[in-house]
């Protein structure tokens, strides 16, 4: 079984567009399956949700120690895939754990500017190849050879066009197209975790909060704490934690504050992890001053049929959610 990766194809055959986010994590794969009309208005339909637990030690930190084991957890993710978006153009995207990937965005104008190119889009975007290239080894220190790099342009907002950039050492990439192709699938992007689950907390944010307010986001997961301050859909100020910088969590949270009152913080991730650091969903709260609201996907999107994964309802599937977005998006 093979899900072949043309958006084109996918727009040729019909009106809809399919995509898929997987979540390779720890102790299980986790994924999310979204649709939506080719049209800019239509709602998202969350078509299938899964999650297959990993046998102990399969993956250990951004290590793929068994990949038998995690094509296997793939291919039983995937095998109770509806027949519509199993015989649809099928885009599929795979999330790496944060400290093996290294994110950034660059001002599109700064590198159209250095390859000399127009950065009004079209074909010419094409020319900005070279300067992503430039940008990558210059910030990751290694050659570009030796990286995996995968970027795109932001429209949001559409008077400040950003290039996000996502990259990672080859051997990481490669063990997980291995793996996938293993199990019958063909990935088309990837991205690193916090960066998907930052998208998906904005996507919530434009669903569950007023326009123009300010709010925070924030992702837990196994290699620390990541959080960004979003005012007027722009990211104002970043954090992670653990740093050098901060002395515990609740001073990595302040940092967050500066700026107009927040209108609430979205948390998602494995948020069990807060016990380990003796915080709370109450403390959060208490820092930042403002309520604090869970993840939940299933909020986000129609269900397509009746769907009972706890998935649909727990914070850690930001990441799935969040590479399946890009997917119908993009």
């Amino acid at each position: 079984m093979t899900f072949r990766s043309s958006w084109l194809e996918g727009m040729q055959f019909g009106t809809q567009r399919f995509a898929a986010g997987i979540d390779v994590g720890s102790q299980a794969v986790r994924l999310v399956v979204i649709s939506q009309r080719a049209r800019a208005t239509a709602p998202l339909r969350i078509e299938y949700v899964s999650t297959v637990p990993l046998p102990g030690g399969a993956v250990a930190g951004t290590e793929i120690v068994d990949r038998y084991a995690v094509a296997r957890g793939l291919r039983d993710a995937f095998a109770g895939l509806p027949r519509a978006c199993a015989a649809s153009a099928l885009r599929c995207a795979m999330a790496l754990p944060a400290s093996a990937t290294l994110t950034t965005t660059v001002p599109l104008t700064r590198l159209a500017a250095m390859c000399g190119c127009c950065d009004s889009g079209g074909h010419q975007l094409a020319e900005l190849e070279p300067a992503v290239m430039s940008e990558v080894e210059r910030i990751a220190g290694l050659e570009r050879h030796a990286l995996a790099v995968d970027w795109f342009v932001d429209e949001t907002p559409p008077a400040a066009r950003m290039v996000t950039i996502a990259a990672t050492a080859r051997q990481h990439l490669e063990a997980r197209i291995e793996c996938a192709a293993t199990a019958g699938i063909s990935l088309t992007a990837i991205d690193g975790e916090p960066h998907a689950a930052l998208r998906a907390m904005r996507y919530a944010a434009s669903y569950e909060l007023d326009p123009h307010a300010p709010y925070a986001a924030i992702w837990i997961g196994a290699d620390g704490v990541h959080g960004w301050r979003i005012v007027d859909d722009s990211v104002t100020g970043e954090i992670r934690y653990p740093a050098p910088e901060h002395s515990d969590f609740a001073d990595a949270l302040r940092d967050l504050v500066h700026g107009p009152a927040l209108d609430c913080a979205l948390l998602s991730g494995e948020v069990d992890l807060l016990d380990g650091i003796g915080f709370s969903l109450a403390d959060i709260a208490d820092v930042l001053g403002c309520t604090v609201m869970p993840f939940e996907c299933a909020a986000l999107g129609g269900l397509a049929r009746e769907l009972d994964d706890p998935l649909l309802h727990e914070p850690f599937a930001a990441v799935a959610f969040g590479l399946a977005l890009r997917g119908v998006l993009e």
